[in-house]
């Protein structure tokens, strides 16, 4: 095969399509553990550069020391095994890394984290396929005369894999059948190739038939395996994912849950009674008050992350003046919105699926405006500068109310919370916050008269309602801006997010070394159990 230079071009595009491959289905594989932040991506792009500079150096020197093709194709056989392996046990060595660092870590866990569980799973294979360019150089190279031409040629193939690589498992493979077969399918074509070589060769048939056995079991196994793998059996109704989300939908007797991630929080929730959740989309309530929804014939309502449309469904039952507008950047969201939340389908709410910001540039003017895209530390920039809330309010009415929820509130000096409420205070005259579990809502407005509008208004003939409106009443406080300020040019909501996580991770295993204290190991398993 080797005497046939389209092979040795054919390995050379291939390689460098399955290198982004694999790096797409890392951000994928961490993104529910860890989040798709900027921070990930860093991680995982600086730790497959090193291992693809480790690879070409280690691969260059293999070549001349011992240019026998067969290593350079079992490498190729090796990276397809582990490349299948990827979705059955990478999935345990997050885990294992997260709570080994959980332990270990007081700062930076997500650093950490994401670094060493990319050090583990990506860099063996990925230095291995680093490997296989200077190796194909050695071979195709058949003319000094020719050497530039030739390098040349590899290099493109390299690069033009690369390019349909990138853009085929974010836009093909991952949404039609997901990251687990992501993996399988580039490690299939590794294996085709190693395959192929081998046979034409007539050379190492067992050991490569064995080699290959382990890639088919891996990929059996690992095509059924979900990244939640410690969910009690039934409590999952659902597990997927779209373009830009992990998706798990769970349920016990009371509620149905959407999270699109593994570690950190519910993004969306529909008790099954049609009752008050207990968590921010309730106090979020206040604002149709606050906008006078009791006074006006029609509330128009702007929700900037409709998710599956919990906050929709609550004004359409609680309020019959209200009329919706949802904006939800996930179609496959929208689809569950409405196949599994309950989300109607009517003259009185609506939703589309465009970006949130992009959308305010051709809407119109609302009576309260829901921001509600911030999800664990995945805070769209964008949408928490002082820019996107100046634009905010240009499509609020005169005594129009926003609300936003912040999702992982902290009461240290300088977070991420801190920032928002601030830049928050920067644009609008009068800010409220109220904390609830987890979250802190901020109601603003430029209307001064916001909070005595809902006082003299939320006490209805729904009981239930009333009290939850008194509780936020109860928590109102009013909010004094400073000065940090988030702006498109600068608003670095990763690092901030990340500094809140560390915060959590540290008060929770504060609350288990306490726990424990004193106990020996059998009094410890007994408690666990």
């Amino acid at each position: 095969m080797l005497k046939k230079k389209w092979f040795l071009y054919l390995t050379e595009f291939f390689s460098g399509m399955s290198v982004m491959a694999i790096e797409l289905g890392a951000s994928r594989l961490l993104a529910p553990y860890f989040s798709s932040s900027q921070i990930v991506w860093t991680i995982i792009i600086g730790t497959i550069m090193i291992a693809m500079a480790l690879g070409n150096i280690w691969g260059g020197r293999l070549a001349d020391k011992n240019p026998s093709p067969d290593k350079m194709y079992f490498r190729i056989l090796i990276v397809a095994v582990w490349t299948a392996a990827i979705p059955l046990l990478g999935k345990y060595v997050i885990a294992g890394v997260s709570l080994l660092l959980a332990m270990l870590v007081g700062q930076n866990f997500l650093i950490w984290a994401s670094l060493f569980s990319c050090l583990l799973l990506f860099v063996f294979p990925l230095m291995m396929l680093g490997s296989v360019s200077p190796a194909l150089v050695k071979y195709a190279v058949t003319s000094l005369d020719e050497n530039g031409k030739t390098v040349g040629e590899l290099n493109a193939l390299n690069t033009i894999g690369s390019i349909i690589g990138t853009f085929t498992p974010t836009f093909i493979t991952i949404p039609a059948v997901g990251t687990s077969w992501t993996f399988i399918i580039f490690a299939a074509i590794l294996l085709i190739i190693a395959l192929v070589y081998f046979i034409s060769a007539r050379k190492s048939l067992v050991k490569v038939a064995v080699t290959a056995s382990l890639a088919v079991v891996f990929s059996v196994f690992g095509s059924f395996s979900g990244f939640a793998f410690w969910q009690e059996a039934g409590t999952t109704l659902y597990e997927d994912e779209s373009i830009y989300n992990y998706l798990q939908v769970t349920e016990d007797e009371d509620k149905v849950r959407l999270s699109t991630n593994v570690l950190f929080g519910v993004q969306s929730v529909t008790q099954k009674d049609g009752s008050l959740t207990g968590m921010y989309y309730d106090y979020a309530l206040a604002a149709p008050y606050m906008a006078g929804v009791t006074e006006k014939e029609e509330l128009d309502i702007l929700i900037l992350g409709m998710g599956t449309g919990t906050y929709a469904m609550q004004c359409y039952r609680y309020f019959d003046n209200t009329f919706m507008e949802g904006v939800e950047i996930d179609k496959k969201i929208i689809d569950l919105a409405y196949e599994r939340f309950g989300l109607l389908e009517n003259e009185r709410i609506s939703c589309v699926e465009f970006d949130g910001r992009a959308f305010l540039r051709g809407a119109g003017k609302y009576d309260v405006i829901m921001v509600d895209a911030y999800r664990d530390i995945t805070i769209p920039f964008q949408m928490s500068s002082a820019e996107f809330f100046t634009e905010v309010k240009e499509h609020l009415t005169d005594d129009g109310v926003m609300i936003v929820n912040l999702n992982m509130r902290s009461d240290s000096e300088g977070s991420i919370n801190e920032y928002l409420c601030d830049t928050v205070a920067s644009v609008f005259d009068v800010v409220y916050t109220a904390d609830c579990a987890g979250n802190r809502e901020v109601f603003a407005s430029q209307n001064e008269d916001i909070v005595k509008t809902f006082k003299e208004s939320y006490v209805s003939n729904n009981a239930e309602l009333t009290s939850m409106m008194m509780t936020v009443d109860s928590k109102l406080t009013l909010y004094n801006g400073g000065e940090l300020i988030l702006t498109d040019d600068k608003a670095p909501v990763e690092l901030l997010g990340m500094q809140v996580i560390d915060e959590i991770i540290s008060e929770e295993l504060d609350y288990y070394k306490n726990l424990f204290k004193g106990k020996t190991f059998e009094e410890m398993i007994d408690m666990l159990k």
